[in-house]
């Protein structure tokens, strides 16, 4: 008479290899790579189900950019972003600055009162760049090839909804991007709605991956209360919704506060931190260390500075840790950066140390709107089961939608596109 045995394992010689990626996550609708080769050469590299399939294979073509010239233009594109709508000014027909509208984009996140010709003329600006980047600067080339993959990716791009990861070498602020418009109308002609769609972040979920992949393990079991932090300078945001974001953060969870370097070391260095949400609200600066690039580092109330090093030195040793949460790195003044800044470098050490995937401004953003743009996120993360790329793009339109406001789609997801909270009710539990 055949009976089940009974099987304990004592040893997983795999090592986690059986929790198969694509068991867990979703296979975007596109995937476009664009890697470094010898010789500062750049291959694009095309492939997804919202692209035909080319032979059987991926679409490729070789680019006619050099690294340093992608790096520059999204360098300056950022920039602009803050010159031309973070710190606009109004001024009168003598060029004065009008005294009752200082910095007006800055000041708020609902926009809706503003000049509408005002925001418009600026918004089409910051559109027409963004499509300058992708397809004057980045996919540039006279061959065939070349003109081949800029016409299907200009294709797929000018749909909406995709699912959308950028693996590549270089680093651009992705969903700043934009599409070109489909008519020869004046961009500043066209009505708000429109322009905000030229955005690929208004159009699509998009994650930036290239360097540093997600750690795939087991499944985690939902929890009735998830584990977050709050990492917060005590000095910023005092004027804006900061406090309820903090309120958002410690509704219906095991909420660590952290306040100072001397915090963040003696958890670090655990190796069983085990977090979901990991929300950090402070400054942050790019620190040079000629000749490498300079790599963003963030400073909570004590003024430490704490970078990506650091985050290898404190989790090197706990690969096998727990530690997989998503991190919201709401650092101001993030996307201050030069060509030669590494902006990326926290986040890559964070994913390759365990964290699912980074969300962070891609420029300098204004304290007001990263406080309700942080609530927004945090409500939704935590009390759905959406995923953060959706969130994201959710973001992106309702900011636009609701308050005339752009700056949703100036946050960026590195990885995480699928992270989500599996999250219970204590009476389930």
């Amino acid at each position: 008479m055949p009976r089940r045995l009974t099987a304990r394992v004592i040893q997983d010689p795999s090592d986690g290899f059986r929790h198969l990626p694509h068991l867990q996550t979703q296979e975007p609708d596109l995937r476009v790579s664009f890697d470094v080769l010898g010789g500062g050469r750049v291959r694009a590299r095309m492939a997804g189900p919202a692209v035909p399939a080319l032979k059987g294979t991926e679409h490729k073509a070789d680019l006619g950019v050099r690294p340093d010239e992608v790096h520059g233009a999204a360098a300056r594109l950022c920039a602009r972003w803050k010159e031309r709508f973070v710190d606009h000014q109004p001024v009168d027909d003598k060029g004065r600055s009008v005294r009752d509208r200082q910095r007006p984009f800055a000041g708020a996140a609902d926009l809706s009162a503003e000049p509408e010709g005002e925001l418009r003329a600026v918004v089409a600006d910051l559109a027409r760049g963004g499509a300058s980047l992708l397809f004057d600067t980045l996919l540039r080339g006279d061959d065939v090839q070349a003109a081949t993959f800029r016409s299907y990716l200009r294709s797929a791009l000018s749909l909406e909804g995709l699912r959308i990861r950028f693996d590549s070498d270089l680093h651009v602020p992705w969903p700043m991007v934009g599409v070109a418009p489909d008519t020869d109308t004046s961009s500043a002609a066209l009505p708000l709605e429109a322009l905000f769609s030229r955005f690929l972040g208004h159009r699509h979920q998009i994650e930036h991956t290239g360097d540093a992949y997600a750690w795939i393990g087991a499944p985690r079991a939902p929890e009735p209360l998830p584990a977050v932090s709050l990492n917060h300078d005590l000095r910023v945001g005092r004027t804006t919704r900061a406090a309820a974001v903090a309120d958002a953060l410690a509704d219906g969870t095991l909420c660590t506060v952290r306040t100072t370097y001397d915090d963040l070391i003696r958890d670090f260095e655990k190796p069983d931190l085990d977090e979901q949400l990991m929300y950090f609200w402070c400054h942050g600066e790019f620190l040079g260390n000629a000749p490498e690039p300079a790599v963003l580092a963030i400073r909570l109330t004590d003024g430490t500075p704490f970078d990506g090093h650091i985050v290898r030195e404190l989790r090197a040793r706990h690969r096998h840790s727990p530690f997989h949460p998503l991190v919201v790195l709401n650092a101001c003044h993030a996307g201050v950066s030069g060509a030669s800044g590494d902006r990326s470098f926290l986040g890559r050490m964070l994913i390759e140390h365990g964290a699912q995937g980074v969300l962070g401004p891609l420029i300098a953003m204004p304290q007001a709107f990263a406080a309700e743009y942080a609530l927004e996120f945090i409500a939704r993360y935590l009390h759905t089961q959406a995923t953060a790329g959706r969130i994201v793009h959710d973001l992106a339109r309702h900011f636009a939608a609701r308050y005339c406001n752009p700056l949703g789609v100036a946050y960026g997801l590195h990885g995480g596109m699928d992270a989500h909270l599996e999250r219970i009710d204590e009476g389930e539990a």
